[in-house]
């Protein structure tokens, strides 16, 4: 196995438990949370002082190459949507030999795959883009999806991000929204001033020199299976960690609303659940570095450990793998569940319902105020809540209320818009 560089030059620092349990006014959880975390480390830092847990604040701005171009980008949006998520499902019920074949002969029309600009066009214009002079913090997200899937919640999500974070540039990497369709989805945004524009992704610039280039010409040369699970869901899972690892910055899905500002967040990743003493992390939010080396172990884990048969294998359980194998040791902080996940998916449905009585209007009202008060924000977890509809006085009525600058009807329905 090739020699992680990052790690063969830096000796590695102890997670600060400071950083671990910091939110903005958290609540007694926090200590549960740190008590339960201790099975995981091998040293705790004694003596917490309310001043020692503050996260200190580091720009992402200053993530930005010196050199960059400062002129607007000039992006030429191809005419149809690419190749997308859709195609990229592998035929069910299949052996691992069926499935390679059909890779195989698809991959031609597989863009994805492809070197679709050359490397130099793709990283100039992303360094143009995030060069803007007025753009502070650089957002990523994915969308392997059509074009024509990407409604009204995405909109509200991407708004809220703009709404916390104003002076923010937002790169969504995307072959469908790269293209006229996907611009004018996005003319809502882009006519009130925010600093949004997709890129068609080129993959092979993207992984080279990481541990998964080894892992693309393998899958493209028929040696891997691409699995039962959606290969544009592992690509996704793929794609945030190697646009993280050249550029840096944060990435998040487009099913997560923003309620509060990012300042201060470096080289993070959140925890999605703690249950005794199990801890699952989640990859819906990262923020990290360019060239971190925990993001390197995640790429390194994702060529090495590849399974396509399994959800989440390559994502929240890859992330969770990488943390514990390391025993929390590195510069990088994990936040409690409040701060990314404060709904888990099961219960993720009860923010979109009306309250029948006076109990659950309380429960209403109090539910919003301890998002408000805890959370940086809240995953919508989209494959479970897809089809609901927000209902009149529910709590995804006043958090879209609150935080969109693109709002959904009265009716809830994902496709009415109202300003």
């Amino acid at each position: 196995m090739k020699r992680d560089p990052h790690y063969a030059k830096r000796s590695p620092q102890k997670m600060s438990f400071r950083r671990l349990i910091h939110l903005p006014y958290i609540p007694i959880f926090s200590a549960i949370f740190f008590a339960l975390m201790i099975i995981y480390a091998d040293n705790i830092i004694s003596n917490l002082s309310p001043n020692s847990m503050a996260i200190r604040s580091i720009e992402l701005s200053n993530l930005i190459p010196s050199n960059s171009v400062t002129e607007s980008i000039n992006i030429t949006h191809p005419p149809a949507a690419r190749t997308h998520t859709a195609t990229l499902l592998p035929p069910q019920n299949s052996t691992r030999e069926e499935r390679i074949a059909w890779l195989m002969k698809n991959l031609p029309e597989f863009n994805i795959f492809q070197r679709t600009k050359s490397d130099e066009r793709f990283h100039d214009g992303v360094v143009e883009f995030f060069g803007d002079s007025n753009c502070r913090t650089r957002f990523f997200m994915t969308w392997l999806l059509p074009a024509n899937q990407f409604g009204s919640r995405e909109l509200i999500c991407i708004g809220s991000l703009f709404k916390a974070h104003p002076s923010g540039c937002l790169l969504i990497i995307s072959g469908s929204m790269d293209s006229t369709q996907g611009n004018k989805i996005l003319e809502p945004l882009i006519e009130k001033g925010f600093r949004v524009v997709p890129i068609t992704p080129n993959l092979p610039f993207l992984v080279n020199n990481t541990p998964a280039k080894a892992w693309l010409e393998e899958m493209k040369s028929g040696k891997r299976d691409p699995g039962l699970i959606s290969l544009g869901q592992n690509l996704s899972n793929l794609i945030r960690l190697a646009i993280l690892y050249k550029y840096g910055g944060i990435y998040m899905d487009t099913d997560f609303i923003v309620l509060r500002k990012f300042d201060g967040l470096t080289n993070t990743i959140g925890a999605q659940t703690i249950r005794d003493t199990s801890l699952t992390l989640n990859n819906a939010v990262l923020v990290f570095e360019p060239e971190h080396p925990l993001v390197y172990k995640f790429l390194e884990e994702f060529a090495t450990t590849f399974n396509g048969n399994k959800w989440g294998f390559n994502g929240p359980f890859l992330v969770t793998r990488v943390v514990k194998r390391l025993q929390f040791n590195g510069n990088f902080t994990v936040l409690p569940p409040e701060a990314f996940y404060p709904v888990d998916w099961i219960r993720i449905g009860r923010l979109f319902r009306s309250p029948r009585n006076k109990r659950e209007a309380q429960w209403v009202e109090d539910e919003a105020v301890r998002l408000d008060r805890v959370a940086y924000g809240v995953h919508l977890w989209n494959k479970r809540s897809r089809s609901m509809k927000i209902e009149e006085g529910s709590v995804m009525e006043k958090l879209v209320a609150k935080y969109c600058v693109i709002c959904m009807g009265k009716s809830g329905s994902r496709d009415e818009m109202s300003e």
